[in-house]
């Protein structure tokens, strides 16, 4: 296949080659848990040098995905023709994997994170783009809630504060009544080192990430928030490739040690009235 020319990503619009390269490599195996030939397609026509930027692949946004595809069918199945947002959209392609004909599907991203997923994932009459910051509440007004809204959140709210996260958070609660939500989150620990800087490799540094959270905390603090939340809930790890994701389906049962840990988080709320 021939490469198109490099793409232009720096600070967090960059981490979306990051995750590529990371579901790509498990999609391309032959007993991979992600089934994903777009995203394969796409990692392979961009003329990026994935390790020497990230390293060795891991399954580490493979098992996110995988997870997240998890949730999002069965609510699609009892909410057909709902509306699904997934911010910060990147390169991820969920909609290309999970769409089952009936989904009305909103990118919504930052212009520059858009202008290169056009290049590869153009929008469609139900799969729409929204070229804003997530914190810019804006996109609320594009979305049509009447049959339901999923909101998705990969690898993004760590990158905002705690006040940012909770802007949004209490927006969507009371915008979209009945709304589900599922994001992932990062423990107080990391977050304190990739603010000292965290290199991945000699050429990349993550970027920061002020945003940290334990489990035990959570659940507490999006109540606190908002009175709409009825329930919590954390996704497990399953779909294991290599001692680390072992480590965290494991870990993430053990009271003290999974607070700790990276999580995935699935809240539910109450509907109008």
């Amino acid at each position: 296949m021939m490469k198109t020319p490099s793409v232009n990503l720096t600070g967090v619009p960059e981490t979306m080659l990051w995750t590529l390269h990371n579901r790509a490599s498990e999609a391309r195996r032959p007993d991979g848990f992600l089934r994903d030939l777009d995203c394969v397609r796409v990692a392979d026509a961009i003329d990026y040098d994935y390790v020497r930027s990230f390293g060795k692949p891991d399954g580490s946004h493979a098992l996110r995905s995988r997870v997240f595809d998890d949730a999002v069918r069965p609510w699609m199945a009892s909410h057909p023709g709902g509306a699904v947002v997934e911010l910060a959209a990147g390169l991820e392609t969920q909609f290309q994997r999970v769409d089952d004909g009936r989904v009305r599907w909103y990118c919504v991203d930052l212009p520059e994170a858009l202008a290169v997923r056009e290049r590869f994932l153009p929008p469609s009459e139900r799969c729409r783009f929204i070229a804003r910051s997530a914190l810019d509440l804006g996109w609320m007004d594009e979305v049509d809630g009447s049959r339901g809204v999923f909101i998705t959140a990969q690898g993004l709210l760590m990158y905002f504060s705690e006040a940012d996260v909770r802007r949004l958070l209490t927006a969507v609660f009371e915008r979209f009544p009945g709304v589900e939500l599922m994001f992932d989150t990062i423990p107080e620990w990391f977050s304190r080192l990739t603010l000292k800087g965290l290199s991945v490799t000699k050429h990349y540094q993550a970027p920061p990430m002020p945003w940290g959270v334990s489990r035990a905390r959570l659940g507490p603090l999006l109540r606190g928030w908002s009175p709409r939340v009825t329930r919590v809930a954390f996704a497990p790890y399953r779909y294991p490739r290599g001692a680390w994701l072992r480590f965290l389906r494991v870990g993430s049962r053990v009271p003290g040690l999974r607070d700790a840990l990276p999580a995935m988080v699935h809240v539910t709320t109450a509907p109008a009235g």
